[in-house]
């Protein structure tokens, strides 16, 4: 952040540098700091507020489809890894290690993921189809070695995430699960954070090592990048097989499981960030903001009778909107201006201000102000409850809304190649096209263009029309697929 780090309020457009913008806003918001360890971050209060706001709603969907929680641990074997080949050959340069202490020992990673771990257990745990489904979830933390550059909540050697892995009877029950759950994630990042996302599947060069297909929910950032936010595999029943795994039949006899897992993390705070926040800082949508309403008092210390009558009235307004389930927070320092209050809970995202004074005071009205679009509204104290609570729904819909409007604004339909590298690497658009579907294929896209790849097969319109053929190398096209850059 150079020069400009001391500085209060945001110093940069966010259209103008996005990257140093979303640096500032993390920083200056207090969701996060960077830590003294290499490539960490420290989540401050107001950041983690969130992600338990995600995990209380997430907990509460898994609940009602009786998925449960559990917690294993950090450490796993290394011969655990070599159990199952893809997938020790895609973790491989991402594990970090743990050398023996004593001769003898055997060496530990620092959890990448946790199937392996989890699935010695399930080994022990699995005997018959009447222990099937096996449906575990854990909330843990994540180590990937192999990063740099961190960027808070987007990439980081540490990340908070929750992991799901379920055991099957049969495939048709892990390939509803895998739908199932990567339609919850849609479901938690459109309802609860207002972010537009699209369902599709993996190609093979990109699925998960070790899964027979992988769904992925993409968001699409206002750069034009789309974000990974959360992934359900089919994982087969090579991770059953590698583990030993069996199960007794209905048939008496013994059969190796199908097995799922899916997945997000603390990413979805970065998409949170990109997608909602402005030149002001954050924009939070109501739902997942854990202040609703600030009250700011218009005081002027030259008038302390009428003060005292305009902050008692507050206090009684805070009440009366804590009494309806809101969340508020009432601004009476003394030591600063009405308009520095402002600027601080526009930089916070709190998505309703409430400000009132003492010609307010006296006409039984208050002023409320959009954090989303600035909108003032005049309103009648005698119907502030509900005015509120309809502002927060509206605010609410209008960013999911605005979000949307912004993706479909940047995706296209290119005819030729040159359209495609053009749109992509200059315009910031996401591409979808025809594709053969080969992974060499991808591999010199990603080549020519800088780092363009594919992001998805989207769910439900993937197949392409009769005698298609693949935008890059001409041959049949298998797939329509959603080309982008990415973070």
């Amino acid at each position: 952040m150079g020069k400009n780090k001391n500085q209060i309020g945001i110093t940069v457009k966010k259209n103008d540098d996005i990257v140093e913008w979303y640096s500032q806003v993390v920083l200056k918001s207090e969701l996060a700091d960077y830590s003294a360890v290499k490539g960490c971050a420290v989540i401050r209060p107001l950041g983690y507020s969130l992600w338990q706001g995600i995990m209380d709603y997430f907990n509460d969907r898994l609940k009602i489809l009786g998925v449960k929680n559990a917690y294993f641990p950090l450490f796993i074997p290394e011969s655990f890894f070599y159990r199952e080949a893809d997938h020790v050959e895609g973790f491989a340069p991402e594990v970090a290690w743990i050398e023996r202490k004593s001769e003898g020992e055997e060496r530990v990673a620092v959890r990448p993921t946790s199937e392996t771990i989890m699935y010695d257990s399930y080994s022990k745990w699995i005997r018959s189809y009447r222990d099937l489904p096996l449906r575990i979830n854990q909330w843990a933390n994540i180590v990937r070695w192999e990063v740099k550059d961190v960027k808070i909540f987007l990439r980081s050697r540490e990340f908070l995430w929750q992991e799901g892995h379920c055991v099957y009877e049969t495939e048709e029950e892990c390939d509803h699960e895998a739908e199932l759950m990567i339609k919850e994630y849609k479901r938690l990042s459109e309802d609860l954070l207002a972010i537009p996302v699209v369902i599709g599947k993996k190609s093979e060069k990109e699925k998960f090592p070790g899964a027979k297909y992988t769904y992925t929910i993409e968001a699409f950032m206002p750069d034009g990048k789309a974000l990974q936010s959360g992934t359900s595999h089919n994982l087969g029943t090579g991770f059953a097989k590698a583990f030993d795994i069996k199960f007794k039949g209905r048939d008496e006899k013994d059969h190796y499981p199908w097995q799922s897992s899916w997945g997000f993390s603390t990413r979805l705070l970065g998409a949170l960030i990109m997608t909602h926040g402005d030149d002001k800082g954050l924009v939070l949508p109501p739902k997942i903001s854990p202040t609703k309403v600030v009250i700011v008092p218009i005081i002027n210390k030259k008038y302390p009778e009428q003060n005292k009558k305009v902050l008692e009235r507050s206090q009684e307004i805070k009440k009366s909107l804590e009494l309806a389930g809101l969340s508020v927070e009432l601004d009476d320092r003394e030591e600063y201006s009405p308009g520095f209050k402002f600027s601080h809970w526009e930089l916070k995202g709190v998505p309703l201000r409430m400000e009132f004074g003492p010609r307010d005071l006296e006409n039984n009205s208050a002023i409320l102000v959009k954090r989303n679009n600035n909108e003032k509204i005049t309103v009648s104290l005698d119907e502030l409850v509900e005015k509120v609570k309809n502002l927060l729904d509206m605010i609410q819909n209008e960013l999911l809304e605005h979000a949307r409007q912004e993706v479909d604004s940047r995706t296209v339909n290119p005819q030729t190649y040159d359209e495609f590298v053009k749109a992509t690497t200059q315009d910031g658009c996401l591409a979808i096209i025809n594709h053969c579907g080969d992974a060499l294929c991808e591999d010199e896209i990603k080549a020519e263009t800088g780092g363009v790849t594919s992001r998805c097969r989207p769910m439900g319109d993937d197949t392409p029309s009769k005698g298609a053929v693949c935008l890059k190398c001409g041959k049949p096209a298998k797939y329509k697929i959603i080309f982008s850059r990415n973070y």
